[in-house]
Formats: C-alpha cells, sequence, structure tokens
C-alpha cells in the first residue's frame, strides 16, 4: 500500500495466482472516505470565494458604504464645527485646556472614520484588487490539490495487482496496522521473465545489450530458450556464491539481465540457467 492504515481484508493466499488489475487487499478506508468529503468542502468554500471576488461587490453593499461615508461626514462636519466652537472659548479663557483637547480628539477620531469609509466605498467601486483575487484564485487550487491527493489516498487504500503473477508469500494479516509502504505480499510476475546472469571480463565484450542469446536449463538442455541482453551492470563485483561456471571461478564478474523472450511454465525462479552467446557460456 502507498498509504498507511489498519489491513480489513485480504483477498488472496500463498501459492495462489493472480492477475493485473486484481484486487488483493484492502485496507479500513474510512478515515480516507472521511478526508475525501473534507477536501471537497474546502474546495466548495475556496470556489465561492474565489467566485466573490470575480463578481466585486453588489449594488446594495456599494448603496451600504455610501451611505455610511454620508454619515460619517456628518459625523466629522458637526466635530469639526464643535472644534472650532470650543476653540473660540478657549481663547476667552471660557473652558479649560482640557475641553479644547477632548474637542480635537472627537474631531480627529470623526476624521479617521470618514476616511475608513470612503476608502471602503472607493474599495467597493472600484472592485477587489487584483493581488485579492490572485491569493483567492491560489486557495482554491491549493484546495482542488488537497482533493486531488484526497482522492489518491483512498484509491491507494485498496491494493490492486499490478501484473501476472504468483503469490509466494503473506506478511500480513486482517486488523494489522501498516506504515506507508510497508510489505503485505511477495509476487512471482509471470511476465516479463528475466534472469541474473554473470560474466567474466574475458567474455565481457560479447555481453553487449541488445545481444541475443540461448538459455539452457538442466531440464531441458537440448532445447534452449531465447533471450536478449536488457542490462549490462557498469561495475565489476565478485563473483556470487551461487555461481556456478564451466571454467574456473573468477574473482570479479559483470552482472547481466536477461529478458527471456520464448518463457513457459517450466522456467522458475530460482532455477540456475546457462547462458551462451558465441561459443563462451556465463551462468546465474
Amino acid at each position: 500500500f502507498r498509504v498507511g492504515g489498519r489491513v480489513e481484508s485480504l483477498a488472496v493466499d500463498e501459492g495462489d495466482a493472480i492477475k493485473a488489475g486484481q484486487v488483493l487487499g484492502e485496507l479500513d478506508h474510512k478515515p480516507y472516505e472521511i478526508a475525501l468529503m473534507q477536501a471537497k468542502a474546502g474546495v466548495s468554500v475556496a470556489q465561492a470565494q474565489y467566485d466573490l471576488m470575480l463578481a466585486g461587490y453588489r449594488d446594495e453593499e456599494i448603496a451600504q458604504a455610501a451611505a455610511a461615508v454620508k454619515q460619517a461626514q456628518a459625523a466629522y462636519d458637526y466635530a469639526q464645527n464643535f472644534y472650532n466652537r470650543q476653540q473660540g472659548l478657549w481663547k476667552s479663557r471660557t473652558i479649560s485646556a482640557n475641553d479644547l483637547e477632548n474637542a480635537r480628539s472627537s474631531r480627529d477620531q470623526a476624521q479617521a472614520t470618514l476616511k475608513s469609509a470612503q476608502d471602503k466605498l472607493r474599495q467597493y467601486r472600484s472592485g477587489n484588487r487584483e493581488q485579492d483575487i490572485a491569493q483567492a484564485k491560489a486557495s482554491l487550487e491549493q484546495a482542488q490539490a488537497q482533493l486531488a491527493q484526497a482522492e489518491l489516498n483512498l484509491q491507494d487504500s485498496t491494493l490492486i495487482a499490478p501484473s501476472d503473477g504468483t503469490l509466494l508469500t503473506r506478511a500480513v494479516e486482517p486488523g494489522t496496522v501498516l506504515n506507508e509502504g510497508g510489505t503485505v505480499f511477495t509476487v512471482s510476475l509471470t511476465r516479463p521473465v528475466w534472469v541474473r546472469a554473470y560474466v567474466d571480463e574475458r567474455n565481457l565484450d560479447q555481453a553487449q545489450p541488445g545481444r541475443k542469446v540461448l538459455l539452457y536449463t538442466d531440464g531441458r538442455p537440448d532445447k534452449p530458450y531465447h533471450g536478449q541482453i536488457g542490462f549490462v551492470s557498469p561495475t565489476a563485483e565478485f563473483t556470487p556464491k551461487t555461481v556456478e561456471t564451466p571454467d574456473l571461478r573468477t574473482d570479479l564478474v559483470y552482472r547481466l539481465r536477461i529478458v527471456v523472450t520464448d518463457a513457459d511454465d517450466a522456467l522458475r525462479q530460482g532455477m540456475p540457467v546457462t547462458v551462451q552467446f558465441g561459443n563462451e557460456a556465463g551462468h546465474e
């Protein structure tokens, strides 16, 4: 599984043949279904906000903002006139300096309220700023990406066979809690069939990618399989203990990957084969 969770069910067991696309097992879907619902709601909210930003403000909102400006203007005019009167009274020593300061403070506050109302009306009439629209669009795209990830996570909570093959081992049972990428099954793929072989440096020049070779097994020494070299390791390694060669064992060999083009059910995993190109041979 590419996501973690509790194993809900397993549909196959060791030794079963499987087909590409077959459901092998499932995690508990509930957490991923809830996450998907949340992601869908997030997209709806972000889409609505973005649509509002594009549409701008309604006529009713503009009218309300204009009324607020008119009201703020009246309040400012009153505060300004009151302050002017207080200045005259202060000059004649009728009021204290504290009374004059209170009138000035009220005038300044009314002026700030008027400016705020005017700015709001100006914004309503000109529409939303490009930066605000861009931010709303980015929020929508982020919500859409989260939705896509939630959909993928729900899909990945079902384990699907990638290819035809045979189930070799079953590592967990229903109820097991798995981490992301945890092993559930070991599968031997039916196709393509490939052979890991090794060649010494003396025969390395014959092992070129794309070259066709013959592969012999102990069970059918007179009827070889046909293969094609797909990969040659660029670095040498010490001869693996499992390799048997007709000549003396060499210290260093190069690993080959050979795709068998006419494999059948008689060619099994782990079976030793002899690879022949030209008059020489290499072994698995």
